[in-house]
Order: C-alpha cells, then sequence, then structure tokens
C-alpha cells in the first residue's frame, strides 16, 4: 500500500500514538547516522570510504521510513468512538469461542496497525475478513494453512 495516496486509514488512539513514537525514533535513528557520516567524512581511508557507502544506504532506508510512516499518519483518522454493535466493522472488539470453550478477544484494525500477540487483527487477514459485517451468534469460518478454522461469535464492542 502506497502512504501517498489519499485512503483513509482508520487507526485506533493507541495505534496513531504507536505509529507517531516509531516516527521519533527513527528521525533519532536518522540524526544518529548522519553524524556517524559526518565523522566518517572526515577521514580519507579506503575502509572508511565502504563505510560511508553503507551508511548512506541505511539512511536511504530511513529516510523511506520516516516518508512511508508520516503518510501513513497523514492518512490516519482515529476510528469513531461509538460503532455499531450490531455488525463487525473496522474498530470492533470481537470475542470468539472456539470449539473447547477457548474464549479469544480481539480488534479488527487496518493492516499497518495490526498485531496478532496485542490481539489486534487486520481486517485483511483470513479472520478479519471472515468476520467484517458478521453478526453476534453466527459461525465465523476461514482457512489457514489448509485447515478450515471455526469460531463462534458471541459478543461485538
Amino acid at each position: 500500500m502506497n502512504a501517498t495516496t489519499t485512503n483513509i486509514i482508520y487507526m485506533s488512539k493507541k495505534g496513531i500514538k504507536e505509529l507517531k513514537k516509531q516516527i521519533g525514533h527513527l528521525e533519532r535513528d536518522h540524526m544518529y547516522a548522519m553524524n556517524e557520516l559526518r565523522e566518517l567524512d572526515k577521514t580519507d581511508k579506503h575502509e572508511e570510504r565502504l563505510a560511508r557507502i553503507e551508511k548512506l544506504a541505511s539512511i536511504e532506508v530511513i529516510d523511506s521510513e520516516i516518508s512511508d510512516k508520516r503518510g501513513y499518519l497523514m492518512n490516519a483518522k482515529q476510528l469513531p468512538r461509538k460503532r455499531d454493535a450490531l455488525k463487525v466493522a473496522i474498530g470492533s472488539v470481537v470475542d470468539l469461542i472456539d470449539q473447547q470453550g477457548r474464549l479469544f478477544r480481539y480488534t479488527l484494525v487496518d493492516s499497518i496497525e495490526a498485531n496478532p500477540s496485542d490481539r489486534r487483527i487486520s481486517i485483511m487477514s483470513p479472520l478479519g475478513q471472515s468476520l467484517i459485517g458478521k453478526t453476534v451468534q453466527q459461525t465465523i469460518e476461514w482457512s489457514a494453512r489448509f485447515q478450515m478454522n471455526q469460531l463462534q461469535l458471541v459478543r461485538i464492542a
């Protein structure tokens, strides 16, 4: 996805805060890399010239990441506080139960904010796509790694 397009990216307040934090870290990394490059410019040894080329390449990567993340932030719009609790949509928090009775809680987010270990799943993931538009008590089915999975939707918040 190109961050410079005018597509709105819906993000949680936490996701926007994390994105701003990532930009800050990248800007600090850029500053440190530029300082290291200035130090390398003071020497004329062959090894330092190679290090300079590597440092320039790393600065380009950092610049590209900063540009992408700023584009995402520019297009980011905070999820509305009140959502329809009747159907699953981006920003919904859903409770699902598997066939063994285990409860799973996920928040549906845009891909940029997805972090399954933090229980934030992308609306573009197989499970996320299966959840969109569903209502409470519906069975959600999706395939992953040649296996069909089933969960029961028990709550939408």
